[in-house]
């Protein structure tokens, strides 16, 4: 059901935890499902130098998280902020429609933190 890149990443999950001190810090959650994500990073010199995440949810909603965090770790803040969701989800290997919710969290998230800088 789940393609092997959401199973890897929900299994050994990238950049796990919080930044301490971050520049950004939010946590969102999918009142539908109850899936909550938190994203705190560092930025420097206009740069995402670390990225960390916090889930709690579904198995898809963990592996974006993780992923999500590996597309955008030392990207600038501009090119942070043009990362669609159309490429988190081929970089997951797609999503069964009714997963699609993670995506949408993971990049409300990123979205956040970045209003933030």
């Amino acid at each position: 059901m789940y393609s092997p890149q959401v199973l890897d990443h929900f299994e050994h999950p990238r950049n796990a935890g919080a930044v301490a001190k971050p520049d950004a810090s939010v946590q969102i959650e999918n009142p539908a499902c109850g899936d909550i994500l938190e994203l705190t990073m560092k930025v420097t010199g206009g740069r995402v130098t670390e990225i960390r995440f916090r889930a709690k949810g579904c198995v898809p909603a963990m592996a974006c998280g993780s992923l999500l965090t590996e597309l955008v770790r030392g990207r600038t803040v501009d090119e942070a902020r043009r990362l669609r969701r159309d490429e988190l989800v081929q970089a997951i290997g797609g999503l069964p429609e009714a997963s699609t919710h993670a995506s949408h969290l993971a990049m409300d998230a990123l979205a956040a933190a970045l209003k933030q800088l």
